[in-house]
């Protein structure tokens, strides 16, 4: 399948940034590491919740509240607001996967990049201007100006709105396979980046392309 986007539309979370230090953010905390998948899991689950009821939450406040509930959980009542900052200020201080730069540098040379998230702008605009890529990027959106969080269509429909360009001119890229489902729906093109060998879900929408990275994406849409 031959794909020319206009637009490529990065998520930002894990997708882009690398979430493997948070773990030792948990450990700090005395909470065990294990529990970082499961604590963003259940953030974007209680998320997603919220946009399926019609409400847009912010991101960072469903973060903050859920880490105060984990961590009253696991080490009984008590005032953790400095373990939570503390989480929060890793969380928006990641690095960029080790593909990232290389790969983003290569896909400038597609399309314009934009990412969408939903989470605010300023983390993903950090994020890159850490990795020495935010030059790369036409604009940094974010699901706060939206309707409703991905995957809702609204979040879709409104990159397409703020990038001028219709939804089929749009590639998402992403890591989330229900964020690959969602743009599907909403008519996007949409890759998925599999650094981890996994399977893909069958109830998902496939998505048109699969890389083991963004280098490995660049080099499929420049492909003859």
């Amino acid at each position: 399948m031959t794909i020319t986007p206009s637009v490529i539309i990065f998520d930002v979370n894990e997708t882009l940034s690398d979430m493997g230090p948070l773990a030792e953010a948990f450990s700090q905390a005395g909470m065990p590491e294990s529990l970082t998948r499961p604590w963003f899991a259940e953030l974007l689950r209680d998320g997603f919740a919220l946009t399926a009821a019609g409400d847009n939450p912010d991101f960072a406040d469903l973060a903050k509240d859920t880490l105060h509930r984990l961590l009253t959980q696991t080490s009984g009542p008590g005032n953790y607001q400095r373990h939570v900052d503390d989480i929060m200020g890793s969380f928006t201080n990641l690095a960029l996967h080790a593909d990232a730069a290389p790969g983003i540098t290569a896909l400038s040379r597609v399309a314009d990049l934009v990412t969408l998230s939903n989470g605010a702008t300023s983390v993903a605009e950090s994020l890159l201007t850490r990795g020495g890529v935010q030059n790369e990027f036409k604009g940094f959106l974010s699901v706060q100006d939206a309707p409703r969080w991905k995957p809702a269509r609204e979040a879709y429909d409104y990159a397409a709105m703020a990038t001028g360009h219709a939804v089929d001119e749009l590639l998402l890229v992403a890591v989330h396979p229900w964020d690959v489902h969602g743009a599907h729906a909403a008519g996007l093109c949409t890759a998925w980046i599999n650094r981890t060998g996994a399977s893909y879900p069958s109830y998902f929408t496939a998505p048109d392309i699969e890389a083991e990275d963004l280098v490995t994406l660049a080099g499929t849409l420049t492909a003859p």
